[in-house]
């Protein structure tokens, strides 16, 4: 098994925490997306879309798609579990995975803010404070409401073990913070992530922890 990488990749990160998760230690391809790595041919090759990560299984099948790896792998793998039992559950730990994997992640990707910068002039102080932390606010808010109001809400973002949903919440949370997000409106996501950042699988996972971080 191999993993293409790029060690800032908010995308990369929840399938680092998935395979931490799982004690899978797959090898590893750094793909650097600040020096364009991602549209070379050799790994356009790999991945047509030149996006991190890309996951390489025994058998020589390629896998995209963070969320669709991280399934993946919990298929693959079924312990311990990254979805819950019971359909119901499912269901909510995918909802709030994909209100950020899919609704907030995208607005804020390293290629939608360097087009802001170069396509439409925005300095990266406007980009940061007016658009980063615009969407960040609003996708954040309503993350907030749905943890604080629903009861299956624990010391994860559902119950008491890491699920899905947590691997897609810490690596925004990181970035949120390096552009320095005011967190203190979001004390229940804060709680989360602080929880989820004493989980070893979880920190060996960060940007600062591996071994190519710049």
């Amino acid at each position: 098994m191999k993993i293409y990488d790029y060690f800032r990749s908010s995308a990369a990160y929840r399938v680092r925490i998935a395979l931490n998760i799982k004690g899978l230690d797959p090898a590893r391809d750094f793909i650097h997306l600040r020096h364009g790595d991602q549209h070379q041919g050799d790994y356009l090759a790999v991945n047509p879309q030149g996006l991190v990560p890309a996951l390489v299984d025994g058998d020589g099948e390629t896998h995209t798609q963070s969320l669709a790896i991280i399934e993946y792998l919990d298929e693959m793998h079924p312990e311990p579990p990254l979805l819950p039992a019971d359909p119901t559950g499912r269901s909510r730990v995918r909802s709030l995975a994909f209100s950020i994997g899919c609704d907030l992640h995208p607005l804020n990707n390293m290629r939608v803010l360097k087009h802001l910068e170069e396509r439409f002039g925005l300095t990266s102080e406007q980009v940061a404070n007016d658009w980063y932390l615009h969407w960040i606010n609003i996708g954040f808010l309503a993350l907030e409401r749905r943890l604080v109001a629903e009861t299956s809400t624990g010391r994860f973002c559902h119950g008491d073990r890491l699920t899905l949903a947590d691997c897609c919440l810490v690596p925004q949370v990181f970035n949120a913070t390096r552009y320095a997000a005011d967190m203190s409106s979001f004390p229940v996501i804060q709680r989360i992530y602080d929880a989820c950042m004493a989980e070893s699988a979880v920190s060996s996972a960060q940007p600062s922890a591996q071994p190519d971080a710049e």
